[in-house]
């Protein structure tokens, strides 16, 4: 397998731990996207969205797209460990978690929104950062209500064993932080986020561990 990746994409950031957690060690080729190389016409053959991740598979066919839809495709390939509940309410639930963090705060953040939002409609860049800001917020609150009112949460989002919604829980604290969003706000968020980074799989994807990160982040 050959993972497209860049240590700054959160997207593949989910991916990475994933791979991990499963033991698998796919071959790396980087594509930054802060100096714009997805939007190249050699990577968008392999991904005509543009966008991180992209996973090629042994057997040479398309690649696949979309971090939740190649984690699921992980899960059902190599399923051990599980990373989705045996139950179908439960599958739900770690789901509906997941997509919070995928579909609802993360793409509104990345940078093709942020250059969208200055380049396009001249926000200033504390006005962007206020926006992106803003709805990393809304989806923090919105889990800890989801998870501190849940007696599904255990010493993880569902129960007292990593899934997918933790993964991605990881993956939208850690993105916040990048733009200086305090997750202690949210306790039962930074206690399972906490919780989760302990696993050497977790710890070993996280974004400022990867080749060419620099040592910190502002935003």
């Amino acid at each position: 397998m050959k993972l497209y990746t860049f240590w700054r994409s959160i997207a593949t950031f989910r991916v990475r731990m994933a791979m991990n957690m499963k033991g698998l060690k796919p071959e790396v080729e980087f594509v930054d996207l802060l100096k714009g190389h997805q939007l190249s016409s050699d990577y968008s053959k392999v991904n005509p969205q543009k966008l991180l991740p992209s996973l090629v598979l042994d057997d040479g066919g398309p690649p696949l797209f979309q971090s939740m839809a190649i984690m699921e495709y992980l899960e059902e390939t190599h399923p051990q460990p599980p990373l989705l509940p045996k139950d179908a309410r439960g599958r739900a639930r770690v789901r509906g978690l997941s997509q919070i963090c995928v579909s609802d705060a993360h793409p509104l953040s990345v940078p093709r929104i942020r250059n969208y939002l200055t380049k396009n409609l001249k926000l200033s860049e504390e006005q962007m950062l206020e926006w992106v800001r803003h709805w990393q917020k809304e989806a923090l609150g919105t889990l800890e209500t989801l998870l501190s009112g849940d007696k599904s949460t255990g010493r993880f989002c569902h129960g007292d064993q990593i899934t997918i919604a933790d993964i991605c829980l990881v993956g939208q604290a850690v993105g916040s932080s990048f733009f200086q969003v305090d997750v202690s706000a949210y306790p039962t968020v930074a206690r399972i986020v906490e919780a989760t980074q302990k696993n050497e799989a977790i710890a070993r994807a996280h974004p400022l561990k990867q080749e060419g990160a620099p040592a910190a982040v502002s935003h």
